[in-house]
């Protein structure tokens, strides 16, 4: 509880919450990362599970990959910078907890696929969990905003 205090009370916490713009936009932001990570995962799943057979599938794994990882990134980083703003309110929220749980369980899976993939595996099932995941991650960041 005193780490959360503590990220409360720093200056980036105090800037964004003061900020009439900048909370906004790193929300915005943070809206984009996961516009692109789960509109790049929804595709490539359903790749993986057997539509668009005609595409090349090495060409778009890589760049569906690639994308996804930037919204990731920018997702981590923007998600990271509104918690500050209130870390102890989400921290004692159960969905949020769930949420991230679930974000962990995403990139676990995603790690999975990733090798079972260069070793040739089948990756139906991951990407099967992986469609799961992430639709699971995108509703319960959407309830957050009703908890708080």
């Amino acid at each position: 509880m005193e780490f959360l205090l503590a990220l409360e009370s720093t200056g980036v916490a105090a800037f964004l919450r003061s900020s009439r713009w900048l909370y906004p936009l790193i929300n915005a932001g943070h809206i984009l990362g996961i516009a692109l990570l789960v509109g790049t995962i929804l595709p490539l799943d359903l790749h993986r599970l057997g539509a668009w057979r005609g595409v090349p599938a090495e060409a778009l794994e890589r760049v569906l990959t690639q994308t996804a990882l930037a919204g990731f990134g920018l997702a981590v980083v923007t998600g990271a910078l509104l918690f500050t703003v209130s870390a102890t309110d989400y921290a004692s929220l159960d969905i949020f907890l769930a949420k991230i749980a679930v974000v962990v369980a995403g990139v676990v899976n995603a790690l999975v696929a990733s090798r079972r993939l260069r070793q040739g595996r089948p990756i139906a099932v991951p990407a099967a969990v992986s469609l799961c995941l992430w639709l699971t991650a995108l509703g319960l960041g959407r309830f957050i905003g009703y908890q708080l």
